[in-house]
């Protein structure tokens, strides 16, 4: 599967993006798709995730109750709705899919990544 991550851009804080991951070659519902970010000189970290043929999710504890992740199966797409965004929130923002028996937030579990979308929040 390919995806192509999109929806990045400038906010100021408190405001709101939405980032969409798009996939081809693929059904993404088949797949748990995770949100990872990354800030230069740091390791990429788990942001969320939902997991395949379900609408279970799991987000990191600096984005609970900020975040939403969800499908959209007939667009084969996944979104992170990101609320409430703080200037911490500033990263390249990846997304990813794995299949069975994966950890959620383990980076190398998932095998297709996006390309990257650029969040910066303004303070």
């Amino acid at each position: 599967v390919q995806l192509q991550a999109s929806g990045g851009g400038l906010v100021q804080a408190g405001g709101s993006l939405r980032l969409s991951c798009a996939a081809s070659g693929g059904t993404l519902s088949t797949y748990t798709v995770a949100w990872f970010r990354q800030t230069p000189g740091k390791d990429r970290e788990f942001v969320a995730a939902i997991v395949r043929t379900s609408t279970t999710t799991h987000y990191a504890d600096s984005v609970k109750g900020r975040f939403s992740i969800s499908r959209h199966n007939a667009k084969n797409t996944v979104y992170l709705q990101m609320n409430s965004l703080k200037s911490e929130d500033t990263a390249v923002y990846y997304c990813a899919t794995g299949r069975r028996g994966i950890v959620l937030t383990r980076e190398v579990d998932y095998t297709s990544w996006g390309q990257g979308t650029l969040v910066t929040v303004s303070s």
